[in-house]
């Protein structure tokens, strides 16, 4: 079934924040829009009307009721087809704030011949009126969601097509194959063969080398989009809830000299530098008989697996065979991860053992840093290292990075796809199987930018989690 009515409507809504405010803008768009904010709107210069006016044009009056009423002072927006966000008549009506204003604007559009439009609609039909593809218009959703200058640039760069322009040269490689292998087809009684296997050969790995960089671009594209996951880890009173209270700025743990207080995984973020990072303080690690405790050191090794950093705090006050022997044990948990030592209560121990530690640690392949978490001491150390790991600048200037869910999997389906185009050819397979699995790899791509959607209910889906009046 439909989550749309017909788009032959003209949709109203208010696309500011809910709430009261000092200006609030009510968006219509649809064949009719321009010809019902006539019927509300009064120009200061009263003969003028609307539907004379061209396109991307302001214009001051107010809004009345069919008595004369007046119900605001407005400025109302013009927008012409196609030259408008939605590609239709589009009235923007920027109005005071007022709830009320609001809404009696909204009640007076409907009386008119307005419908209410449903979450992410005015998104939907620029897509449906070609003005963006499915990645462009599901990026806007993420723009208006971005919690961090880095999570911005991305959707912003796939705003504007960053992705699509990748996808779509991909799409151009691969139609080039299928239009030889199946021109071969067409001539397979002539035994004619127009597309040379080693050529093609190459061309499969090109494709499936950039498809398969796409897709691992994910895993770090989704923490920037939900905070780059940063583990503390450490044995039991070492000052992991003290870093983390030290890094926030804010009580958020409680700090005791009681071994196991930190039972249950604690999580906040910050950001640095415009980059969003998710602090995940664990329970400290130690052999235990409390069931309490040890469920919450088995949640820190799962917390250690999802992270994508890792802050080994250690003790600079313990001696040297308690923190090697906590380092032999827990290595192979942050084994592959961005992971770096935290020497901390350096205020309290001395250069000696400061500098066996930092020997020790270097032994297991970490660099360190020295701390005084309860004495803030090189804090802004740690957070410079936080940035460096994050990989934030390489990801930038790589370009495109995904951090969709659903185009991570149509990606993971071309690439299964095109392994099947990769293996047909070393095995000698015909044309037509070879054929068959390129034409998937392009939906599946195609899938991402919406060219092959054609369900209702996976659109309803989609533009479902925007907000009403976007």
């Amino acid at each position: 079934m439909e989550r749309f009515n017909t788009t032959a409507d003209t949709i109203c809504a208010i696309s500011t924040a809910p709430g009261m405010g000092a200006i609030a803008i009510i968006r219509l768009s649809g064949n009719d829009a321009i010809r019902i904010a006539d019927k509300l709107f009064v120009s200061v210069k009263k003969e003028k009307r609307l539907a004379d006016a061209p396109s991307h044009t302001a214009h001051f009056g107010t809004i009345r009721n069919d008595e004369g009423e007046i119900i605001d002072e407005v400025v109302a927006t013009l927008y012409i087809a196609p030259h408008s966000f939605t590609g239709e008549n589009s009235v923007e009506i920027a109005c005071h704030g007022s709830t009320f204003i609001q809404q009696r604007i909204i009640q007076l559009l409907l009386e008119k011949g307005c419908r209410m439009a449903q979450p992410g609609e005015f998104t939907q039909r620029a897509f449906l009126n070609g003005k963006m593809d499915l990645s462009q218009a599901e990026a806007v959703a993420d723009v208006i969601a971005s919690n961090s200058s880095a999570a911005h640039r991305l959707a912003i760069k796939q705003m504007r097509g960053g992705f699509s322009r990748e996808l779509g040269q991909l799409r151009d490689k691969l139609l080039q194959f299928v239009s030889l292998i199946e021109l071969e087809l067409d001539f397979s009684e002539e035994d004619v063969e127009f597309a040379d296997r080693s050529h093609l050969t190459q061309l499969v790995e090109e494709i499936h080398t950039r498809i398969g960089s796409l897709a691992d671009t994910f895993q770090y594209g989704n923490a920037i989009k939900n905070g780059i996951p940063v583990a503390i880890i450490g044995e039991t009173n070492v000052g992991k809830s003290t870093l983390l209270n030290w890094l926030l700025n804010e009580d958020r743990a409680i700090v005791s000299d009681v071994h196991g207080t930190t039972r249950d995984i604690i999580e906040d973020t910050m950001q640095i530098n415009g980059t969003l990072f998710r602090f995940i303080d664990t329970a400290g690690i130690r052999k235990t008989s409390d069931k309490v405790e040890a469920m919450g050191i088995e949640r820190t090794f799962k917390k250690m697996d999802e992270a994508r950093i890792v802050l080994v705090v250690l003790d600079t006050t313990e001696t040297l065979e308690r923190n090697s022997d906590f380092l032999r044990q827990n290595a192979p948990h942050w084994e592959g991860k961005e992971a770096v030592a935290l020497l901390n209560k350096v205020d309290l121990s001395n250069e000696a053992q400061q500098a066996e530690l930092q020997q020790l640690v270097a032994s297991h392949g970490l660099s360190s840093i020295h701390i005084s978490a309860k004495n803030n001491l090189n804090k802004q150390a740690v957070l410079d290292e936080l940035i460096q790991r994050s990989g934030i600048h390489e990801a930038e200037t790589e370009g495109v990075v995904v951090t969709n869910l659903r185009h991570y999997e149509a990606l993971r389906n071309a690439l299964s796809a095109i392994d099947r185009v990769r293996d047909g050819l070393q095995e000698n397979l015909s044309g037509d199987l070879l054929s068959r699995d390129i034409r998937d790899c392009l939906f599946f791509l195609a899938e991402i930018t919406g060219g092959e959607i054609t369900n209702d209910e996976v659109l309803g889906n989609i533009f479902a989690k925007f907000c009403v009046g976007k």
